[in-house]
């Protein structure tokens, strides 16, 4: 089993590690603007802050699976391709971003209130605020958040191989499920599950090293 194990382990690790690049990118901003144009953030433009919570909630309410096919036109347009590892980079990443950028939310309002006006009575700008102050307090929540959206993500590249997405996910339909070989499925299955512990034991200590608690 290892020639075929082998190489869809590193196509997964490959797509799960390229879209948790980008989602960190692309969300961890649009968290913090979630935050910082809210009605009581830094910049308050509640009108604006709107428009992206909807564009937000509408990216987290599609099922991973539909947005596969909804976003193929866009895929071609970015990669030159719908099949393959690199392909499906870019669903993977659209999927993630609205996720994680919830989750940074979350962990930017968990800072408290006080440590926030502390830092504005010393007259630090907003741009220094969010760097100095709301990303170092809320790093073990950002961690933490990172940790369950790289979890889901290998959930989603698993989804992925369904489609032509290479992986894990078509090793297990195409010899689990079409060729009926059912140790390989077993064992595929054993490997995410040791994959996503390692993981989220991993991402857990890290956020307990950064809390101040």
């Amino acid at each position: 089993m290892l020639p075929l194990l082998w190489p869809a382990t590193v196509e997964t690790a490959q797509m799960v590690g390229w879209s948790t690049l980008f989602t960190v990118l692309l969300g961890l901003p649009l968290g913090v603007a979630l935050v910082v144009f809210d009605r009581d953030g830094l910049r308050p433009l509640p009108a604006f802050k709107s428009g992206l919570g909807f564009v937000v909630n509408v990216g987290r309410s599609l099922p991973f699976i539909v947005l596969m096919i909804a976003i193929i036109p866009f895929t071609r347009l970015v990669v030159g391709t719908t099949i393959g590892t690199a392909a499906f980079v870019v669903p993977l990443t659209v999927g993630a971003v609205p996720f994680f950028a919830r989750l940074v939310e979350t962990a930017l309002r968990e800072v408290g209130t006080d440590v926030v006006q502390a830092a504005q009575a010393m007259g630090a700008s907003r741009t220094a605020i969010v760097r100095k102050v709301l990303l170092p307090e809320a790093l073990p929540g950002l961690v933490a958040g990172l940790t369950v959206t790289v979890v889901a993500l290998i959930g989603y590249s698993a989804m992925a191989g369904t489609l032509g997405g290479g992986g894990l996910g078509d090793l297990a339909v195409r010899y689990g499920y079409q060729r009926f070989e059912t140790l390989l499925m077993i064992v595929t299955v054993v490997l995410l599950l040791v994959i996503v512990q390692l993981l989220q034991s991993l991402g857990d200590w890290v956020a307990r090293r950064l809390s101040h608690k």
